[in-house]
């Protein structure tokens, strides 16, 4: 991910400079990127009052939920690596809303297992590749692959810590969205609203933005839209800008 490359005194390195907040990023395998930036900016969070991310990572997510709360109690963000989570929280002490957002350093479903509170939103940029050809190294494959959290068992851990009407909201590759949508029928998930994503107009879907809740709400028709990137000429659309400018720095 790029913004305009304008050189200007103050920007900090080792991270991302965002309009209200620093993300430093250079103790996490796994960089601050659109994926993330699209989950944080597009997650429904007007009505919520405790929201839960799982692999927050370097605490982009919750940052950005925080920016947009109105009536927001308290962000858990919850992380594997021991070094991510220290930078999470680090991120999150560093910003104006450090009194509610919390980082714990924790598997999630042992935290689900312990948790005493339920969460009206969910979020999770969630690890996507099957286990195939090793990373780098242990922490890298962590952050990718469902080796440690299968898409089962993040639906699972999600079922037991959201409000009876709460959202549970995802960001995936396109064709493991669907995937995964179906996975989450069969454990009594509706989707309620989803986000088709493609980096041009003459390029396929390749992201998907999706929010869940329990069928225990009965059948609710799914709200669909669409998200292109870039134009033809490879400049940001005025609707990809529309979500991101109260956050990216030039636009």
């Amino acid at each position: 991910m790029n913004q305009k490359k304008v050189k200007k005194a103050g920007l900090r390195k080792g991270g991302f400079t965002f309009k209200q907040f620093f993300v430093a990023h250079d103790k996490c395998e796994m960089k601050v990127g659109t994926d993330g930036v699209l989950l944080g900016a597009w997650a429904p969070i007007d009505k919520v009052r405790r929201a839960l991310d799982i692999g927050t990572g370097s605490g982009l997510i919750a940052l950005m939920l925080a920016q947009r709360a109105s009536k927001i109690e308290c962000i858990d963000g919850i992380e594997l690596d021991e070094k991510a989570a220290l930078q999470a929280a680090e991120n999150a002490q560093e910003s104006q809303w450090h009194s509610f957002i919390h980082i714990h350093h924790s598997d999630i479903h042992h935290y689900a297992e312990q948790a005493q509170n339920k969460y009206d939103l969910i979020v999770s940029n969630p690890p996507y590749f099957e286990p195939a050809i090793a990373c780098r190294n242990d922490v890298r494959e962590q952050a990718r692959y469902t080796k440690t959290l299968t898409h089962e068992g993040l639906l699972d851990s999600a079922q037991s810590l959201i409000t009876e009407d709460g959202l549970f909201c995802v960001v995936l590759p396109y064709s493991i969205g669907e995937q995964f949508i179906e996975i989450a029928e069969k454990k009594e998930w509706n989707v309620t609203k989803r986000v088709n994503i493609k980096d041009s107009a003459d390029k396929p879907y390749h992201r998907i933005l999706l929010a869940f809740q329990r069928q225990n709400q009965g059948s609710v028709a799914c709200s669909i839209d669409e998200l292109i990137i870039r134009n033809n000429e490879g400049h940001y659309t005025d609707k990809f800008q529309s979500w991101v400018t109260d956050f990216y720095l030039y636009y």
